[in-house]
C-alpha cells in the first residue's frame, strides 16, 4: 500500500506544481515609447549622423585643430572621414568627445552669434 500512496503523492506534488506555474501572473512587458520630436526638440544632435557631425567638425575647426581637441590617431595619423567614421562607430568614448565637441561648437557659434548682434544694436562695431 505504501508504493500506491507514494505513487499518488508523486502525482499530487505534480499537479501542485502544474498548478502553481499556471497562478503566476504574466511577465511584465514595459511598454517604451520612442523619443517624440516634443522631447527630442532641445537636442542639437537629433536628426544629425555621425558624418554630418564629422563633417561639420572638420569644416570648422579642420583635422589638425580637430586632432588636437581629441587625441585620436584616426584624426592625426593621414586622417579621412571613411576611417574617423569606422573608428568613431566603433569607440563609444571617442564618438562622446566627437559629440560633445559638436554642442560646444553650435553653442560657441550661437554665443558668438548673439554678441555681435547684441554688438550692432549698441551701435559698436569691430
Amino acid at each position: 500500500m505504501k508504493a500506491k500512496d507514494t505513487s499518488q503523492d508523486s502525482i499530487q506534488v505534480a499537479i501542485d506544481v502544474q498548478n502553481a506555474i499556471e497562478a503566476q501572473p504574466e511577465p511584465l512587458t514595459v511598454i517604451t515609447k520612442a523619443p517624440t520630436a516634443q522631447a527630442q526638440r532641445n537636442n542639437p544632435l537629433h536628426g544629425l549622423t555621425l558624418e554630418m557631425i564629422l563633417t561639420s567638425l572638420v569644416n570648422h575647426f579642420g583635422w589638425r585643430d580637430l586632432a588636437e581637441r581629441i587625441p585620436v590617431r584616426c584624426f592625426s595619423s593621414d586622417p579621412s572621414m571613411s576611417s574617423s567614421l569606422k573608428f568613431l562607430r566603433k569607440t563609444p568614448w571617442a564618438r562622446d568627445k566627437v559629440e560633445s565637441l559638436y554642442a560646444f561648437m553650435l553653442r560657441d557659434i550661437a554665443r558668438k552669434n548673439s554678441e555681435h548682434t547684441s554688438d550692432k544694436d549698441e551701435g559698436i562695431t569691430d
